[in-house]
């Protein structure tokens, strides 16, 4: 019973993410060809204790529908943590806080790319952005706010 439940959730993993690898111990983020600053944001994932991988997507959009990130809500890259949708360039204390709480949500999303967020860093200059904890029915509320 273990096996088809392995097989299932891998052909799932593979039905949203066409190409994805099995990687139990990291977890594969898509991003838009060309984008530096996800790359910038992997390594402070990586600085945090929660490695993630990387790969590009020319259908980041599609992806990001799929997993039930409302139109004007994407990041410019997205995956799941532990069953957490994440999207965009949200801190890695959000997604500890996230984790660690485990709400009723389907994960958190900071819409495009902020000034000062996790790898958008650009000297002390930090936008005003908020985290947003998306529930299971769409709607979203401030998780956390930062600048």
């Amino acid at each position: 019973m273990i096996a088809r439940r392995s097989l299932l959730a891998a052909l799932c993993v593979t039905a949203v993410f066409p190409g994805a690898k099995a990687r139990a111990a990291q977890p594969v983020f898509y991003r838009s060809p060309g984008c530096g600053c996800c790359h910038v944001w992997t390594e402070r994932m990586a600085e945090a204790g929660m490695p993630v991988t990387l790969e590009d997507s020319g259908e980041l959009s599609a992806l990001s529908a799929r997993l039930g990130i409302p139109p004007g809500l994407e990041g410019c890259h997205v995956g799941e943590i532990n069953g957490y949708v994440i999207s965009g360039h949200v801190p890695p204390a959000d997604i500890k806080r996230l984790l660690a709480g485990k709400p009723d949500a389907r994960g958190l999303l900071v819409p495009g790319m902020p000034v000062g967020s996790p790898g958008m860093e650009m000297g002390d200059r930090v936008e005003r952005y908020d985290v947003l904890l998306l529930a299971e029915d769409g709607s979203t509320a401030v998780f956390a706010t930062y600048g």
